[in-house]
């Protein structure tokens, strides 16, 4: 019998008392109440905001629009690999305030200098506007580095969850055919990986467990504006070989992304890519931006992390 934690119940039947209150008296759905349902939840939910010695904002420059990026060095006297976090919304929500006090414990739980990157958001600027945003700091953070004077090793992983995870796997799958890019490891924290939205979980938990298939087929859709096609976008769909970088997968029983997830790191063991997976047999999605509520799980995911983009 599967069982949401007794953590997440309470709060879960609030919001949906919330929601169903606010749809009975007219609600619509904004890009604009989208930002601020994730900027109100993670705010309120995640309030521990770890010192790092050295954090700055700086740009990535890059043809045609330079790329805003948030820079954490939880070490500025030592050489560190570089790990860039592509935070979580939908392609259309979160920023890098939003996700700084994630980003902090990232950084501090695996001792890399953590990129966050402001990509620019859908409907504004739908895709792949953002994903160029995100290749292009892959490509492009050591002239970055190099222009702040900074301690670093040339050793690039990426990370991130949702919207962000859909991200790092969609550059991980370009980079594989660039020599100019070496992606060591990604960790994907519930990704979205297939934006056709076909799988048993997207109908199992569609539906109360916080992110529902409605609000994301309205994300996807505000995303996709102009007839692309979406199973040849979705990194489930794309070529897979042994040049893909190990992966670690954190997936959660409730989430309806999760058999995504599962169905990616089969792809990736048929090509003998080395797969580590992190399971939470009682969460939701979007648990890491809940983190005072389930305040073990997110401390597991963070050490989880650690660990492997700091193998022995």
């Amino acid at each position: 019998m599967r069982h949401v934690s007794p953590k997440l119940q309470q709060w879960l039947e609030n919001y949906n008392r919330l929601i169903k209150e606010l749809l009975d008296n007219g609600f619509k759905q904004t890009p604009a109440n989208a930002r601020d349902g994730l900027a109100r939840l993670t705010q309120g939910l995640v309030t521990k905001w770890p010192e790092i010695p050295w954090v700055q904002d700086d740009l990535v420059d890059a043809p045609h629009y330079s790329v805003p990026v948030r820079i954490y060095h939880p070490a500025p006297d030592s050489h560190l690999p570089v790990l860039i976090y592509y935070h979580g919304g939908g392609h259309m929500a979160g920023n890098v305030t939003v996700y700084d006090p994630i980003c902090r414990k990232i950084a501090l739980s695996t001792q890399h200098i953590v990129v966050s990157p402001e990509y620019r958001l859908a409907p504004e600027c739908p895709y792949p506007t953002g994903l160029q945003d995100g290749y292009n700091v892959a490509q492009r953070i050591w002239t970055t580095l190099d222009g702040r004077g900074l301690r670093y090793q040339r050793r690039l992983s990426i990370a991130g969850d949702s919207g962000g995870g859909a991200m790092c796997a969609t550059l991980a799958h370009m980079a594989q055919h660039d020599p100019g890019i070496n992606i060591r490891r990604q960790a994907l924290i519930y990704p979205g990986l297939d934006y056709t939205m076909n799988s048993a979980s997207m109908e199992e938990n569609g539906t109360g467990y916080l992110v529902e298939k409605k609000k994301i087929t309205w994300f996807f859709d505000n995303y996709f504006q102009n007839g692309e096609n979406r199973r040849k976008a979705s990194p489930l769909y794309m070529d897979f070989t042994d040049k893909l970088p190990q992966t670690l997968m954190i997936t959660a029983e409730f989430c309806p992304l999760r058999d995504e997830g599962y169905a990616y790191m089969e792809k990736l063991k048929s090509t003998n890519v080395q797969v580590e997976h992190l399971y939470f047999d009682d969460m939701i999605h979007a648990f890491i931006n809940m983190e005072n509520l389930v305040q073990e799980e997110c401390a597991a995911v963070y050490r989880k992390i650690g660990e492997f983009l700091n193998p022995e």
